[in-house]
């Protein structure tokens, strides 16, 4: 199981700093979400600081750009790292994607798959030199002129991750990615019960396996260096817990625990804006579910046994900062080490 880190730099010019601390500390990789700036921006001066840390998108949103255009980011990253970048994509939600970027929306799952089609078919004409003649349900792509045609990739393989909850994007990873991005909202139940079969299911499509897919997610974790810090601890994760559990896209995690109905009341506190009060619906029972609950010292033999199998590549649902937590991430990377 490898360790990774995840950053959300407000500072461009600190990302080669940040990437460097966290290569030299021992991480084996490096997410960036897509939030308040473009996560490739960062990742590009990732590759540039770095020579073997892996690092990629969790995630990216595939519909705020064309097939063409991510294809054309991976590639650049790709090559310019010399094969370490993890594409990472999700679809987002409705909102998001036709009030904020301004694109259309439409069968979200179906459109994500004819989105990997088309890259995949992309990145064959720029590797290979076939005729780009893609023509898919949402996109289209039949031109591509040696002027616009880059290079091909010394090591030709860009993983593609995708992240999902449900049936339909399990599957589709296991038939056609890489990776796939577990969300922090989960249970090791859930995903033993729900997501595993899902995309082996996906993966029998294609004859391919579970191995194919390497899982990963970053995780909610309770932890401190004293009570107080612990509790805390408790009441942030609580609430991060309650707001993803209060829309309606996650229900089916809660269902699978026999309390879809907590789905109802979260999104009723939110409408009655009651945001603070939200984390006192999530239980210290239903926390020891959602999220490890461990001092320092006891937290990574508490992750490893509860994802060895599950996941393959884990990180915690914070953003690496140097000089903060430092006592918690040595004692990480110390267990994980081991």
């Amino acid at each position: 199981m490898k360790f990774d880190a995840t950053i959300v730099p407000d500072d461009l010019n600190r990302v080669p700093e940040l990437a460097k601390a966290i290569e030299q500390a021992g991480f084996k990789g490096l997410w960036v979400p897509e939030t308040s700036h473009n996560p490739f921006l960062s990742l590009s001066l990732t590759s540039y600081s770095t020579a073997q840390l892996e690092f990629g998108t969790a995630i990216a949103v595939a519909f705020a750009r064309s097939p063409m255009v991510t294809a054309q980011i991976a590639w650049d990253l790709a090559a310019q790292s010399g094969g370490r970048f993890l594409l990472g994509l999700g679809t987002q939600i409705k909102p998001h994607i036709t009030k904020r970027f301004g694109m259309e929306w439409g069968s979200p799952g179906p459109r994500l798959r004819d989105y990997l089609l088309a890259m995949k078919a992309i990145f064959r004409t720029w590797q290979f030199g076939e005729p780009l003649r893609y023509r898919g349900e949402f996109y289209t792509h039949t031109l591509m002129t040696p002027f616009f045609q880059p290079a091909p990739l010394k090591n030709f393989n860009i993983p593609i991750y995708i992240a999902g909850v449900n049936q339909y994007l399990s599957q589709l990873a296991g038939e056609l990615c890489d990776g796939f991005h577990v969300h922090p909202l989960h249970t090791a139940s859930y995903i033993r019960d729900a997501l595993i079969p899902n995309i082996e299911a996906g993966a029998a499509k294609a004859n391919r396996s579970r191995d194919d897919v390497a899982l990963t997610c970053a995780i909610f974790v309770v932890t401190g260096a004293t009570k107080d810090e612990v509790e805390l601890d408790k009441v942030m994760v609580k609430s991060q817990i309650a707001f993803y559990a209060s829309t309606p896209s996650y229900r089916p995690v809660l269902e699978h625990h026999g309390i879809g109905d907590l789905q109802d009341r979260l999104a009723e506190m939110t409408r009655q804006g009651r945001w603070t009060d939200m984390h006192e619906l999530i239980s210290d029972e239903m926390l020891e579910d959602f999220a490890v609950v461990a001092d320092h010292h006891d937290l990574p033999y508490k992750v490893k046994e509860r994802y060895t199998g599950l996941l393959d590549r884990v990180g915690y649902y914070m953003p690496y900062e140097t000089g903060s937590r430092e006592e918690m991430w040595q004692a990480s990377l110390a267990g994980f080490a081991e």
